[in-house]
């Protein structure tokens, strides 16, 4: 049975619990914060994204922004033009969460040294003899 279907089908506490892993997995994936963070600065289309999340695939971006669009997290706003304009606006429920992303960021940004340095010591600790 998928992962989604038994979130879906479990009943009380073990459907709420299952639903905050989910959440929790959903904005603390790869790619998510630094689209949420992109997107709480106002609407913002997918090129703009693209360029604004470094490393993401073409795939990755249009499968993230779905995910995030299905949990209620981005709006989706398509303009009746030739091609057809696109853009992504942070709902009220991700600008709640917008100043969490950030701290978040921020902390990664103060500590990648020091978690860098903590990954080689800990490799050259535990490395297997020659």
């Amino acid at each position: 049975m998928s992962q989604r279907n038994s979130c879906e089908t479990v009943r009380g506490h073990q459907a709420r619990a299952c639903t905050v892993r989910e959440a929790l997995d959903r904005v603390g994936g790869k790619w998510s914060i630094g689209i949420l963070v992109a997107a709480a600065q106002g609407p913002v289309r997918f090129t703009e994204l693209e360029r604004q999340v470094e490393g993401i695939s073409r795939r990755m971006l249009t499968l993230t922004l779905r995910n995030l669009e299905r949990d209620g997290l981005l709006h989706r706003t398509v303009y009746p033009t030739v091609p057809p304009r696109v853009e992504y606006t942070a709902t009220p429920m991700a600008l709640e969460l917008y100043d969490s992303l950030v701290a978040l960021t921020a902390w990664a940004e103060r500590h990648r040294a020091a978690i860098t340095d903590a990954r080689e010591a800990y490799d050259r600790e535990h490395a297997a003899p020659a």
